[in-house]
């Protein structure tokens, strides 16, 4: 795996990002990874999104982790929502454009915040081709969505028990009954012992998508 860092615009602000790239020349899938709460300590550096890069990089689809605006070395401030929707999109506007990654192979993830963040700008975007969200703290009606997308909670989470997930399925599945909500057995909301699980489960989960998305 090769990896650099890098700053990328999102507006008139300069973010700080960290792309990792399967060691081989032809182009690939790319997926942006969103954060956890910036006001409670979330950046890039993250036990979920280490794991998260790890697994999809070892399947061969190159990935962006970056730090939404105020956050490390990123320009701005926190904007409550909105300013780090507008963040991800231009985070996957800008490795679509990227030699080597192919813009027809395009996915959003997020942790926490972060996947919460990558399904409403999933929503507003018609270049990405897949979603997934481990814990979302929020999750938006997703019937209306044109990609496939997966939802990733822990069992064990007493800060977004599962159960507060499942009450949303009317609004989550909508009438067609597309994507998919799973359940990890004893993972709490930070993931710490299950993070290769859910890595695993995400990773494959693109490799499918993408793939398919690419044809």
């Amino acid at each position: 795996m090769k990896q650099r860092s890098l700053f990328f615009p999102s507006g008139t602000l300069k973010l700080e990002g960290r792309l990792a790239i399967p060691a081989r020349a032809e182009k690939t899938a790319g997926v942006v990874l969103c954060h956890p709460h910036p006001l409670y300590g979330g950046s890039m550096d993250n036990n979920v999104l280490f794991a998260l890069s790890a697994a999809l990089v070892g399947r061969g689809i190159a990935c962006l982790c970056f730090n939404f605006r105020g956050v490390g070395q990123s320009e701005g401030e926190h904007d409550g929502a909105q300013g780090e929707i507008d963040d991800a999109l231009a985070a996957a506007a800008f490795m679509a454009g990227l030699a080597g990654i192919d813009p027809a192979g395009m996915g959003l993830a997020g942790y926490s915040f972060g996947g919460a963040i990558a399904l409403e700008a999933g929503l507003l975007s018609d270049t990405i081709r897949a979603v997934a969200a481990v814990s979302p703290h929020q999750i938006p009606a997703l019937d209306g969505a044109a990609w496939p997308w997966l939802l990733l909670c822990g069992s064990a989470d007493n800060l977004i028990p599962v159960s507060a997930v499942l009450e949303q399925k009317e609004k989550i599945f909508g009438a067609d009954g597309a994507g998919a909500v799973e359940l990890i057995d004893g993972a709490d909301h930070f993931w710490y012992g299950h993070e290769q699980i859910a890595a695993d489960r995400v990773a494959s989960f693109f490799q499918q998508h993408l793939a398919a998305a690419r044809r």
